[in-house]
C-alpha cells in the first residue's frame, strides 16, 4: 500500500455543518470527517470541471 502525500488541515465550521457531516460519515461508513471532506471536494472539482468542458 502506497503512502499518499498529505497535509493535515484544520477546519472550522458551524454546529449545523459539523453535525451534517457526522451523519455523511455515519451514511458512508468512513472513518473520519476528514475523508468526508475530501469526497465532497472531489465530487465539486469534477462537476466544476464538466460544466468548465461544457460551455
Amino acid at each position: 500500500m502506497s503512502k499518499n502525500p498529505t497535509r493535515k488541515i484544520t477546519v472550522r465550521v458551524s454546529p449545523q455543518t459539523a453535525y451534517n457531516l457526522e451523519l455523511l460519515m455515519a451514511m458512508s461508513g468512513s472513518k473520519s470527517v476528514g475523508r468526508v471532506i475530501d469526497k465532497l471536494v472531489r465530487d465539486r472539482m469534477l462537476a466544476l470541471k464538466g460544466h468548465k468542458e461544457g460551455r
